[in-house]
């Protein structure tokens, strides 16, 4: 059985589950390596880990409700504790927590990703220990590889595997052929990510949103405040519009859109990241078509290229099919101007309310009247231009399209980003 990639082509937005032991400290995942704290002090607070509060089913159904369609749940941090019962260690949950989340997601119809952390601080050997002793390498090695295989065997079937923590060997070091060969064994239809040191099915652009070029299947992982496990003092959120916005550029670039809660350590998830959540899924629900199934609308900064898309001063844009969407957070009152059409454009409508709009085109130009002055969704409303064909605008940073070749916007490096 080949692995199927589609679904998580079309996926375009899922949740990040980080938590762990370090979620009872509240200052974040890494506080073990960034504090130095003893090992054997650290290992304490798995007698204090129970988290009471952590309800599966309830963060599925927050997933839902977001619009999500798949997650990942931290399995094992770099820290090296297990939220599932293991036969290789005693430092994990008795609770079984990974298999609640499977079994939850699978009720809900969520794909589900396993994120497990390809080095340990806490067993021995560590990769430190395998860095500095060949020995000390092979125990290290043979330990990652049985913490692989019983996880693959008893979460069967998942949809990913997603590795992480693969300091500080390449793939060689990692043996990660061998590896990812191993896991395939057990369960064929699995989707790899590319944190082993091979470029795995897509890849993981964290805290950004860079399309790889050339294109592949991709997802953007990114935290909705500065911290991926719970941190009591980061309250640096951000807004429903900025993952709106989010949403928008991955759906231009044909990728995911990943976003993280962080538990506390009573299994509690933070009220901003639900409130967040919950409002970007309501909008969601009323504009889905602008975000889900498009199709590529990038443009480069220096040529034309196969590109079809441009920028405009009203909110960003995303195609499908022949339906373009204008997300127009800047909303411009009663009338609005498009420029640079290279296509018709056969009818315009809002999204929410459902309205079919007034427009003329001549020269290129699209101008649409008739729209509420202020604008008509809270967060952000969505115009469609309905084209006689996949839309495609062009606009140079003259004042008409040149005849002869020409640099689309500047021609010497800046910096810009796209």
């Amino acid at each position: 059985m080949s692995p199927n990639i589609d679904w998580f082509v079309h996926a375009r937005y899922g949740m990040f589950i980080h938590f762990g032991v370090y979620s009872l400290l509240e200052r974040g995942e890494w506080v073990l390596n960034r504090e130095q704290i003893p090992l054997a002090e650290y290992r304490q607070l798995a007698a204090q880990f129970n988290p009471t509060r952590f309800d599966a089913e309830a963060i599925c159904d927050l997933a839902v409700r977001a619009g999500m369609r798949y997650l990942i749940l931290t399995t094992m941090h770099c820290d090296g504790y297990r939220l599932y019962p293991s036969q290789l260690t005693d430092f994990c949950s008795r609770r079984d927590l990974v298999g609640e989340i499977v079994a939850a997601a699978r009720r809900r119809d969520l794909r589900v990703g396993l994120y497990h952390s390809l080095t340990t601080w806490t067993d021995r050997p560590d990769a430190v220990d395998a860095l500095e002793d060949k020995q000390a390498y092979e125990r290290f090695i043979h330990a990652t590889f049985e913490r692989i295989r019983e996880l693959v065997t008893r979460y069967n079937p998942i949809d990913v595997l997603w590795y992480d923590g693969w300091w500080p060997f390449d793939a060689a070091g990692w043996r990660s052929e061998q590896m990812n060969a191993m896991v395939r064994a057990i369960q064929p239809h699995i989707l790899f990510n590319g944190r082993n040191g091979l470029p795995g099915d897509f890849a993981t652009p964290e805290q950004h949103l860079t399309m790889p070029k050339p294109w592949r299947p991709w997802e953007a992982n990114l935290t909705l405040n500065n911290n991926w496990g719970y941190h009591r003092g980061d309250h640096d959120w951000k807004t429903p519009w900025q993952v709106v916005e989010m949403l928008a550029t991955v759906a231009q670039k044909r990728g995911n859109l990943v976003l993280n809660i962080g538990p506390r350590g009573d299994g509690s998830v933070p009220e901003e990241s639900m409130r967040l959540l919950e409002t970007v899924g309501d909008w969601l629900r009323r504009h889905s078509e602008c975000i889900f199934d498009t199709d590529a609308f990038t443009y480069d900064m220096y040529e034309r290229g196969e590109h079809r898309g441009d920028w405009n001063h009203f909110g960003p844009m995303t195609v499908r099919g022949n339906n373009l969407y204008l997300l127009a957070r800047r909303w411009p009152g009663e009338t609005l101007a498009i420029a640079g059409w290279q296509c018709q454009v056969r009818g315009v409508k809002l999204l929410s309310p459902r309205q079919p709009l007034s427009f003329r085109q001549q020269d290129g130009c699209v101008r649409v009247g008739g729209l509420p002055a202020a604008p008509p969704d809270p967060l952000c409303p969505v115009l469609c231009f309905e084209c006689d064909r996949p839309p495609a605008l062009y606009m140079t940073a003259g004042m008409r399209i040149p005849r002869v070749p020409h640099p689309h916007y500047d021609p010497c490096p800046s910096n810009c980003l796209v």
